[in-house]
């Protein structure tokens, strides 16, 4: 995911945040901060003076840095609808693959297998929804990765039964 701020006192802030390994980058005015630690950038300003700049929170929580006792938010937070919008694909796969008459009807996989189709579609739901504003678009998205996550854990249920059966 990538966030592009422009603020006064600074120019241009670009955070950057890899989906699938965590990896933080923070560009300052199109150059790249060196990285202190895992939250903490250094920049250099024209005069060789470092300024310490701290990264709270991630994307899903509400993104903010701390630049000379200065909090710019980049991010806010999910709200409310979106949280479960996010949540609807793992609930829905944890509550059908563990109740064995919904089973019975359509096989998914539950346990750990779902948990983590689930968990997948989920994070997958909250950075896709970020992209839009309109509501109606957000529950839309929802609906689709419920679908993929739902038909992901229905093909890997149909792969399993179809090995547990003697051919």
């Amino acid at each position: 995911m990538k966030i592009d701020k422009n603020v006064e006192k600074y120019g241009t802030i670009t955070y950057e945040e890899s989906f699938w390994t965590g990896k933080k980058t923070l560009y300052l005015e199109g150059k790249e901060l060196e990285k202190y630690s895992k939250n903490v950038f250094i920049y250099k300003d024209c005069g060789g003076k470092e300024i310490e700049i701290i990264t709270k929170g991630n994307v899903y929580t509400g993104l903010s840095l701390m630049i000379d006792n200065e909090l710019i938010e980049l991010s806010p937070k999910l709200k409310w609808y979106e949280i479960i919008f996010s949540l609807l694909p793992f609930i829905l796969i944890m509550i059908w693959g563990n109740v064995p008459s919904l089973c019975a009807i359509i096989p998914i996989v539950g346990g750990a297998i779902g948990g983590i189709v689930g968990a997948i579609a989920t994070l997958l739901t909250g950075a896709f929804i970020r992209k839009t504003d309109n509501i109606l678009f957000k529950f839309l998205i929802s609906l689709i990765v419920v679908a993929v996550s739902f038909l992901i854990c229905f093909i890997i249920s149909l792969l399993i039964l179809k090995l547990k059966k003697p051919s």
